[in-house]
């Protein structure tokens, strides 16, 4: 494998490894795994190898499937809500170019913040299943050999972890509806507007936290339109000199809170018939990493 074809498969690999696992950090380490073992071959058996893209392929599926079986253990030591690592859009933050592994990523629904919480309740075998197949397109023969199990049963893994997916899908909505609705939400927000903020968010909108341990955040899940509204005015009462920016998160309309130049909190939101109906707020510092330079 030449050096243009390594680059091209490991872009490819991060964004297999990205989606299943939630976590650029984690997937950085998986796809370097792939490729570890992959050079630990002899060269022989290496130059046996018909298609050495679908060999890293398999690994990197088998190193997420141990990371994703393992996670369940690690979440229960996580203090407060785990969220995926949230993407900053490249056009719009200063990295520089095809240097980040964030550069690679490409931004679809398949990387919303809203689909990637939805695969967290899958099992890992499930999330393994659907998204080789559903996202990346791969047989079922190919994903059999990740999984080690027949290509009959990860047909019905995929289609379990669809029913899933279709069970909590929300209509689609326009990006300028959603741009439109979290710049809403800013300004009443910056005002400390608690009416104004009532009347954008679903009365049955849930927000979650993810501060990590390493920063104060709510706990539990905010549920209720008028609970987050009144949240979100204490939080602005409570942090004097927030500066709120609108940037894309995860490829769809979000909010990033910078305080003295520094990204405090990056928050994605889902929108359904003009109301904001969840909220994901991330404000762990090691999952805000891609955030420290706005270009």
């Amino acid at each position: 494998m030449d050096t243009a074809g390594t680059a091209a498969e490991r872009r490819q690999l991060i964004n297999v490894a990205y989606r299943l696992l939630g976590s650029l950090a984690e997937a950085e380490d998986a796809v370097q795994e792939a490729y570890t073992r992959w050079y630990a071959l002899p060269r022989g058996k290496r130059e046996e190898i018909a298609s050495p893209g679908a060999w890293l392929t398999t690994v990197t599926g088998r190193v997420c499937l141990d990371v994703l079986g393992s996670a369940r253990a690690r979440r229960e030591r996580y203090v407060g809500a785990w969220l995926p690592e949230p993407l900053p859009d490249r056009a719009e933050w200063g990295h520089g170019q095809g240097a980040d592994p964030a550069d690679q990523l490409v931004l679809d629904e398949s990387v919303a913040m809203a689909f990637l919480v939805v695969l967290e309740s899958m099992t890992p075998a499930e999330r393994v299943a659907f998204v080789l197949h559903d996202v990346f397109r791969y047989s079922f023969a190919e994903i059999a050999d990740v999984l080690d199990r027949t290509p009959a049963a990860c047909k019905q893994l995929a289609a379990s972890a669809r029913r899933r997916v279709d069970g909590t899908r929300a209509p689609t909505v326009a990006t300028v509806a959603r741009a439109d609705a979290v710049r809403q939400v800013k300004e009443a927000w910056e005002t400390k507007d608690i009416t104004a903020l009532v009347g954008l968010l679903d009365p049955a909108a849930v927000m979650v936290a993810d501060g990590g341990g390493a920063v104060g955040t709510v706990p539990h899940p905010v549920e209720g339109g008028a609970r987050i509204a009144r949240y979100m005015v204490a939080i602005a009462d409570m942090a004097p000199g927030l500066e709120l920016l609108e940037r894309s998160v995860n490829g769809m309309p979000g909010l990033v809170a910078r305080r003295a130049g520094v990204v405090t909190t990056v928050a994605a939101f889902d929108v359904a018939d003009g109301y904001v109906t969840r909220i994901w707020v991330v404000r762990n510092p090691e999952k805000l990493r891609l955030w420290t330079q706005d270009g």
